[in-house]
């Protein structure tokens, strides 16, 4: 029989004395019979306090740890209840699991791990549990390192948006730290009260050191970043201002080709519907194809042609940069005020509203594209988190997988 230290090997546990072990014939399953070492004993499993005993609980209980081979182990000890003046009447903690759950740390550490580099079907199979019980894993793991690692200190340059996680309306409100490109917080909602959770979480010390918050044009972000971060310069995110500019192109697009369709020209009216995807792309992704339906339509629609013209002259403020993008977007404004194309003249009032936190992004050069990125594999983990039952599992994930709180495998470190 295998000695004490090579079981404390074999089943992950750290300040655990092992009684014995033993295989259960019935249940095809191993059962090692540990307890605390001393000076692990007493204490508050909420905030791991010595507190005074007050009960044996409810009896012995197991907790499932790493299998053994091909078999299932369990850990099996005394569970008795200690008196915490913060906490309460609680379970007393254990060295080799989380408070509050059936697992011990090494498999909730290697749940967590496998969540974020291999597919939900892997790790529920592998494991033997059910995905959303790797879900309440993620949360708990993910609680855990976000005490040891603080993700929020020397915050300097950071971006916010606001991403669609089911349908119904429900968001989450994500926060990127630029010059790290990893996800550091996130919290379902997408309004002020939510963001200020953010703020209140990094505190008002650290608020003033942020130096520049790059985001949208939404309101309450631009509120609260206002209040909370006044020296911060904020930078309006080009890619959503280049999308304002496509909008206003394809309304003028709908326009002119309904005016075409009502009017009984219908060849006119079919090359405009077709032309769609080439107004939208940029022009170096053009075909050959696309380029002769642009040439056509300079030819047969010039107002359509114009309003071409001024969406791809303000992504090319944003390509430019400096100081001499600056200059470009002032006479792009002028361009736009008397183009007399509805469309962009209100777009131009648009852009007139923004001008600050814009030139900010063109002289900083900060974009939310480190924010885009985090999204976009964001909306990918929505996929693989279908299942879970609570937001706090997707975000368990996310900071697992983008957060940089991935723990590593047990016996790796």
């Amino acid at each position: 029989m295998p000695s004490a230290r090579v079981w404390k090997r074999l089943l992950g546990v750290e300040h655990t004395v092992i009684e014995q072990v033993g295989y259960d014939e019935d249940g095809g399953i191993l059962v090692a019979l540990v307890r605390p070492t001393r000076s692990r004993r007493g204490r508050c499993g909420a905030c791991q306090r010595r507190c005074p005993g007050y009960d044996q609980g409810a009896g012995r209980r197991r907790w499932r740890t790493l299998d053994l081979g091909t078999v299932q182990a369990f850990l099996e000890a005394d569970a008795p209840r200690v008196r915490c003046p913060q906490h309460g009447v609680v379970a007393a903690a254990v060295p080799w699991a989380r408070h509050g759950t059936g697992f011990t740390r090494a498999f909730e550490d290697t749940a967590g791990w496998l969540a974020t580099h291999t597919s939900r079907v892997a790790v529920a199979e592998l494991l033997r549990v059910a995905w959303r019980t790797v879900g309440r894993v993620c949360a708990r793991v993910a609680a855990e390192q976000a005490t040891m690692i603080d993700l929020l200190e020397g915050l300097r340059r950071i971006g916010i948006d606001e991403i669609s996680y089911k349908k119904g309306q429900r968001y989450l409100t994500v926060v990127v730290d630029h010059d790290r490109g990893r996800l550091v917080w996130a919290a379902p909602g997408a309004c002020e009260a939510t963001l200020e959770q953010f703020f209140d979480t990094l505190g008002e010390p650290r608020c003033a050191k942020v130096e520049l918050v790059s985001a949208d044009a939404a309101t309450w972000v631009a509120a609260v970043v206002a209040r909370r971060c006044p020296a911060a310069v904020r930078c309006a995110d080009p890619f959503h201002v280049v999308k304002w500019a496509t909008d206003a192109l394809d309304q003028v697009r709908r326009e002119v080709w309904n005016t075409a369709r009502k009017g009984g020209d219908t060849a006119v009216a079919r090359e405009l519907k077709g032309a769609r995807f080439a107004l939208w792309k940029n022009p170096e992704d053009l075909t050959r194809r696309q380029r002769g339906k642009l040439a056509r339509i300079a030819v047969v629609n010039q107002r359509l042609y114009r309003a071409y013209l001024l969406k791809e002259e303000l992504r090319l403020v944003f390509k430019v940069k400096g100081p001499r993008a600056v200059a470009l977007l002032d006479a792009w404004l002028a361009w736009a005020r008397r183009c007399r194309i509805p469309a962009f003249v209100a777009l131009a009032r648009s852009v007139t509203a923004y001008r600050d936190t814009i030139v900010a992004s063109l002289l900083q050069g900060a974009s939310n594209a480190r924010v885009e990125s985090v999204n976009t594999r964001l909306r990918l983990l929505t996929r693989i988190a279908f299942g879970f039952r609570s937001t706090d599992a997707l975000i368990g994930l996310a900071m697992l997988s983008l957060g940089g709180l991935c723990p590593p495998l047990p016996g790796r470190a």
